[in-house]
């Protein structure tokens, strides 16, 4: 269970988040004043603290100061209620995590912890030098994102020889992939492996900016630059300046906000809504697609010459179901995160569970397998996970063996007896498979090792057969 500390002398703001963030499932304590906090870190270890700028005692510098002296693998996200939102600017470039205004919104202060305690994770695993071989080889297949697994089967190598190969390298980058499929944990691990690493990492849904605030939100703006602008806001490139910023589905980004992303690559420099003076800006920028750039370019959505700008090296994310290899182990990946999550004792999968997941066509790809499995770990009473716990659309898939969530179950059709030679050699191919998978009683698993194939093509050829 996560532990957090949140620092505020607003009585009011310690007890709301304490009981928000515990039905949330984190162990929180709270004290409304510096000095207290401070001794609490020195007897605790906490995954992330919550600090107000401006205690009675103390402010947010002192502490974030001392943080780094005492724990520096905690990290630290800033509360302030000021217009002048310089300071959080300052804060974060002196190594706060992050920064929240008041009032808080609970799903910013859950995505705030999601990507610190990701972070924490990482710095934990980093600094230990007594793990086991077994969390040794887990720890050098996870990416910077601690919730993320590489992979280790031939599309997994593929995708990360292109990473390594990126990675140290000042090349924009165009990340393609299935919604789901770990693109942003792509550019996170692009980012953790350059010369950037250590730097701002700021990753922004495009889908999720409106027309009106999303030059706002990139560029940030002055005060009194548009009605309801009462204080100076600094954009996300900002925040970003000497890291990384990845954009998520640039292309729903509109037409007016691409030309100004376009001066900004070109141009290297950055002016707030409302301002007079332009601020040089040193970013990476990663972008992101689930869609071929070059079709929207054709149709006109997106800008050619912005397009060139980013597509100095392209990436495509393989979906889950060409990841068959690697199923079993971002499924036990998933298990133990949700144990962790969830306080549960569940130390593997029923056979009849892995089948499923082999067979499944997992159109969200990485996120859908965590959400079952996190639900199922919640909903399973035993040690291992039966079929009993899974959602009854992934087990009704299998049943059809489904391909993608659009077929329907067809009939079986009889073919008649062909002797030709091809025919022969598939009838014998079949009888093969038969027996193989009669003497391991439909084991695919062991199958497939006696075959001596991949269990993906023994899926394909029990599909091609009938069997």
């Amino acid at each position: 269970m996560a532990k957090i500390l949140v620092i505020d002398d607003n009585i009011d703001i310690c007890q709301l988040l304490e009981r928000f963030l515990t039905k949330k499932g984190y162990d929180v304590s709270t004290t409304i004043s510096g000095k207290d906090g401070l001794d609490l870190i020195k007897s605790n270890f906490y995954d992330l603290i919550f600090c107000d700028f401006k205690l009675r005692d103390m402010d947010g510098r002192d502490i974030l100061r001392k943080v780094r002296e005492i724990s520096p693998d905690t990290q630290v996200a800033i509360i302030t209620g000021y217009a002048d939102v310089k300071i959080a600017v300052e804060v974060i470039k002196n190594g706060a995590f992050d920064y929240v205004t008041k009032p808080l919104f609970p799903d910013e202060i859950l995505n705030l912890i999601e990507r610190a305690l990701a972070k924490t994770a990482e710095k934990k695993e980093g600094n230990s030098s007594n793990q086991s071989v077994s969390k040794t080889s887990r720890k050098n297949q996870k990416s910077g994102n601690s919730s993320y697994l590489k992979g280790s089967g031939n599309e997994s190598k593929r995708l990360y020889k292109e990473v390594d190969l990126v990675a140290p390298t000042q090349l924009s980058v165009i990340i393609y992939g299935e919604s789901g499929a770990g693109k942003e944990n792509i550019a996170r691990t692009i980012h953790d492996q350059s010369e950037r690493a250590g730097k701002p990492f700021v990753a922004i849904d495009c889908g999720a900016l409106t027309k009106e605030l999303a030059g706002s939100e990139l560029w940030g703006h002055e005060k009194g630059a548009f009605t309801g602008a009462s204080s100076e806001k600094p954009g996300q490139f900002e925040l970003a300046n000497g890291g990384t910023i990845f954009l998520d589905e640039i292309s729903n980004l509109s037409y007016e906000i691409q030309v100004g992303l376009l001066r900004l690559v070109q141009e290297r420099k950055l002016r707030k809504i409302g301002g007079m003076k332009d601020q040089p800006i040193d970013v990476r920028i990663l972008v992101a697609s689930n869609e071929d750039l070059r079709k929207s370019v054709q149709e006109g959505k997106f800008r050619e010459d912005l397009y060139f700008r980013f597509n100095e090296f392209s990436i495509t994310v393989p979906p889950l179901r060409d990841r068959v290899g690697d199923i079993e182990a971002f499924a036990a990946h998933f298990l133990e995160l949700s144990n962790d999550e969830l306080g549960k004792k569940v130390f593997g999968f029923e056979q009849e569970v892995m089948d499923v997941f082999m067979e499944y066509h997992w159109p969200g790809n990485l996120r859908e397998m965590r959400n079952v499995i996190r639900r199922a770990t919640l909903l399973t009473d035993g040690n291992r996970m039966t079929l009993s716990a899974l959602p009854p659309e992934l087990v009704y898939a299998r049943k059809f063996n489904f391909t993608d969530s659009h077929d329907f179950p067809e009939e079986k059709t009889h073919k008649k007896p062909s002797f030709n030679l091809k025919d022969a050699a598939a009838e014998a191919e079949a009888e093969v498979l038969r027996k193989v998978l009669e003497e391991v009683k439909y084991n695919r698993t062991q199958a497939a090792k006696k075959l001596g194939i991949d269990r993906k093509t023994l899926f394909n050829k029990m599909k091609q057969y009938e069997i």
